[in-house]
């Protein structure tokens, strides 16, 4: 029976240590981080996205501002308001909250921001940086599933670890720090033919596609680490993973259940990355 990994506990956790942080920090430096979060648009979940990360900042307490756009807001406006935030020396993080609505250029959004306020780690340099073993921002979902894996005792160090998915934001970054902690990597996705014989050879498994209940018990090694970064909704509208959790559990050792999961580490990491990148600027 799979012991379940509690995203919720080891989230407040990180949140704990950034508070921490963050007071040592005023203290040293006479001022707090500061995160800046712009919504454009009124996208349901990504008004609830954006609640919960500046409700983390205020735990933490670090300083944190809140631009909502309207839907109609021109590309050329959201883009000065970034440039204004890389311009402003108050500023330690500026995150743009995706998707955008349809009309502005998401990668051009996300290229506008300064590569060292890039809270999100989706910037050009820090993506290579990753890559090339360079000081960057990581991603903050990939950060939460290191810090959900090594929370069970588990070493990554020779094990054998499949990524089911090949994503920019969770994938290929995922599979990059699982091989610089020296596992041996496989990435599968969606159309890997005979899906189930790559899985049966994780000793740690991702699944990051986007497909309710894609891996079921009889895909799994026994004894697996399952780290499910899945969110769904299933028939009845409830909230789901990419991993069926019912077949699954019996078989794995460690299992991330969703929601409570990946979901609150990824704001926490959030909240690591923007002490990070405010480190970075006050250490010039």
């Amino acid at each position: 029976m799979g012991k379940i990994i509690d995203g919720k506990a080891l989230s407040a956790a990180v949140k704990d240590e950034a508070r921490a942080k963050v007071e040592e920090l005023e203290a040293r430096f006479g001022r707090k981080p500061c995160l800046c979060v712009i919504i454009v648009g009124e996208n349901p979940a990504s008004q609830v996205y954006v609640r919960n990360k500046v409700k983390a900042a205020a735990y933490t307490g670090m300083d944190s501002r809140l631009i909502e756009m309207p839907a109609d807001t021109t590309e050329e406006t959201l883009l000065e308001q970034i440039k204004a935030l890389n311009e402003d020396p108050a500023v330690d993080g500026v995150l743009v909250q995706l998707p955008l609505p349809k009309h502005i250029d998401e990668e051009k959004v996300i290229d506008a921001i300064a590569r060292e306020k890039d809270v999100d780690g989706f910037h050009p340099g820090n993506v290579s940086g990753l890559w090339l073993g360079k000081d960057c921002i990581v991603p903050c979902t990939p950060a939460g599933v290191i810090r959900l894996i090594d929370s069970t005792g588990v070493s990554i160090q020779g094990k054998t670890a499949v990524v089911v998915g090949r994503s920019n934001i969770v994938g290929k970054p995922v599979a990059k720090l699982l091989l610089d902690r020296n596992a041996t990597v496989v990435i599968a996705h969606s159309r890997t033919a005979d899906l189930g014989a790559v899985t049966r050879l994780a000793d740690i498994l991702v699944v990051a596609v986007g497909k309710a209940g894609l891996v079921t018990g009889d895909m799994l090694k026994p004894g697996t680490v399952v780290i499910d970064v899945g969110m769904n909704r299933n028939a009845e509208g409830k909230l789901c993973g990419d991993v069926d959790f019912a077949s699954c559990e019996p078989v794995a050792s460690w299992i991330t259940p969703v929601p409570g999961g990946v979901g609150p580490m990824t704001i926490a990491m959030l909240m690591q990355n923007t002490i990070s990148c405010y480190l970075s600027r006050m250490q010039e």
